[in-house]
């Protein structure tokens, strides 16, 4: 009497079908086990996989099973599936593993879809593979159009939640409890503290760049969500989500390849921001200027008064140094025409010394008057008082829910001491657990969010924006006649050449923090340029001529 044969059991469900249709994990097991038994066959093997599509073989209980089945002997002679559904939901890769199998001498078996070995039982198999995958992507793509739907109504999807967001109840619709985001007052503290390291440093640098970023917030002791350190992909990725200013994007890559979708097929999501739109966009800009692959580093580093922010207004490209008379003469020229000639572009070659003159006696003369700070800044002033009200709010609510779970742990103790409850309970150990983090939590938050305040500095009168003023002009020149570079560049970010005037751009937010950090008696912090022009509020507000003959410049 031959020996019976040795099934297997194969058993799947995807995410959120436990018990849809009969076909929950013990519904499975109860008809694969009957079915083996009316034919006398020995159960020595079972492969659970709860939650797992079935359009890719990236499964750990399939592979763990598919390896069984190909040593050699194999650990059994036939796998026992509901449908053939459930063992792939792609033609293609159904029959390259049924294939497989066969070559190791082990069958595949549906016990609702019963099959022979011959032609015509193959090719049946094969028209229900494709009926299963066509079924597979329609499901699919009704299940993205639903969900497309749902982020556009602003309701949260299911995944993880970015940090500085906690996902809450919006109420009942139908059968499903709706999802939204909300700021978590923890967490979104270190979101703005990253923003504000990239925006202006810690005190004692300039704007930090994502490296330095993930350098300061390790030896601080600040973690992420899980408790892990940073790292440079989780930071930029901080750093470029539109979520903190309100606008999550949801359907940006596929999630099989990775690969990044159009911009049609993307949805954005409202939700409440933590970071200015301003903000956020200076510091978007301020991350491309420090690219590699836009801006060599000799470009923002090197010691020419105006390398890296002079500008061909012709063709948008950097001017660069050039010498004539063996290093006696020093140019600024169209990079442009200096590889390609004028037919490149036909921008403006000037000497150096004039330009540099130029540009520093404008910004002495037009921006440096106390009138004309407070016009520029006037509603930069407004926002930094309003910001600074948020803050305190934020402060606020920060104590409030520590003392809350001080309060609520005080109360555990007494239940305790009084015999009502017992520490040895695990739930009791975890709650109090969980309220002593969320306490201490707070309480260092609050401390830092108290002390991002202080740094801010004092109020700014208008006695303050004539010292600033009076101090800046003074700082701009050096013992040796010539100018500080570093100083010109907390003004200026950006300076155009055009065929007949020269524009002088900066942006607000620098001008601000320069000031803030003049009159705090703080180092100023001055990092790299944000080529931001905001300041120079209209067309006519500080271009300076460039005459074809003679006075101020010549080429």
């Amino acid at each position: 009497m031959s020996a019976p044969l040795r099934a297997a059991l194969y058993l799947r469900v995807s995410t959120g079908r436990q018990a849809d249709n009969d076909l929950s994990i013990p519904d499975q097991r109860r008809q694969a086990e009957s079915y083996c038994k009316g034919r006398g066959w020995e159960l020595v093997a079972d492969f659970v996989e709860p939650g797992q599509s079935a359009t890719d073989d990236r499964r750990p209980e399939f592979q763990r099973m598919i390896d069984a089945a190909t040593t050699k002997p194999p650990a059994f002679d036939v796998i026992v599936v509901h449908s053939y559904s459930r063992f792939f939901r792609d033609q293609f890769q159904l029959e390259f593993y049924v294939r497989r199998l066969a070559k190791s001498g082990v069958r595949l078996v549906s016990i609702t879809q019963e099959l022979g070995d011959d032609p015509m039982s193959n090719m049946i198999r094969q028209i229900m593979a494709l009926f299963d995958e066509y079924q597979s992507k329609e499901n699919a793509k009704h299940t993205l159009r639903a969900m497309k739907e749902n982020a556009r109504q602003g309701f949260w999807n299911g995944a993880r939640a970015p940090i500085g967001y906690r996902i809450v109840d919006a109420g009942q619709r139908g059968q499903k409890t709706k999802k939204t985001l909300e700021i978590d007052p923890i967490q979104a503290e270190t979101v703005r503290l990253i923003f504000k390291l990239a925006r202006e440093g810690d005190g004692s640098s300039g704007p930090m760049g994502v490296k330095s970023i993930v350098t300061h917030l390790n030896a601080k002791g600040i973690r992420t969500r899980d408790g892990g350190r940073w790292g440079l992909g989780a930071l930029h990725k901080v750093l470029t989500r539109t979520t903190y200013i309100g606008r999550h994007r949801f359907n940006t890559h596929h999630w099989k390849t990775g690969e990044r979708k159009p911009e049609a097929e993307i949805v954005e999501m409202v939700v409440p921001p933590i970071i200015e739109a301003s903000e956020f966009e200076a510091i978007q800009t301020l991350l491309k200027s420090r690219s590699p692959a836009l801006t060599a580093p000799r470009v923002v580093s090197g010691p020419t008064l105006l390398t890296g922010i002079c500008f061909c207004a012709a063709c948008g490209m950097a001017m660069t140094l050039r010498t004539g008379k063996s290093g006696r003469y020093r140019y600024y020229t169209c990079s442009t025409k200096a590889r390609q000639g004028e037919t490149g572009c036909k921008g403006r070659t000037v000497p150096m010394e004039k330009l540099d003159t130029l540009v520093a006696d404008h910004i002495e003369r037009r921006l440096l008057k106390p009138e004309r700070l407070e016009e520029i800044l006037s509603s930069v002033l407004h926002r930094r008082e309003e910001r600074a009200e948020r803050r305190a709010e934020h402060i606020a609510a920060l104590r409030k829910r520590a003392a809350e779970a001080d309060a609520k742990l005080k109360r555990l103790y007494e239940a305790i001491e009084n015999g009502v409850a017992n520490l040895s309970d695990p739930m009791l150990k975890d709650r109090v657990a969980e309220l002593t983090a969320i306490r201490d939590q707070s309480r260092i938050d609050a401390e830092r969010a108290a002390a991002e305040m202080e740094k801010a500095g004092p109020s700014l009168t208008p006695q303050a924006l004539a010292t600033f003023a009076r101090q800046a002009r003074k700082g701009m020149r050096s013992d040796t006649g010539g100018y500080r570079r570093d100083h010109l560049r907390a003004l200026a970010q950006r300076v155009e050449v055009d065929e007949r005037e020269v524009r002088i751009m900066g942006s607000k937010g620098a001008l601000l923090r320069t000031l803030v950090a003049a009159s705090g008696g703080k180092s100023a912090g001055i990092g790299v340029p944000s080529f931001i022009p905001k300041w120079r509020a209209r067309r006519d507000s500080n271009p300076w001529p460039l005459p074809s003959e003679g006075s101020a410049l010549s080429s």
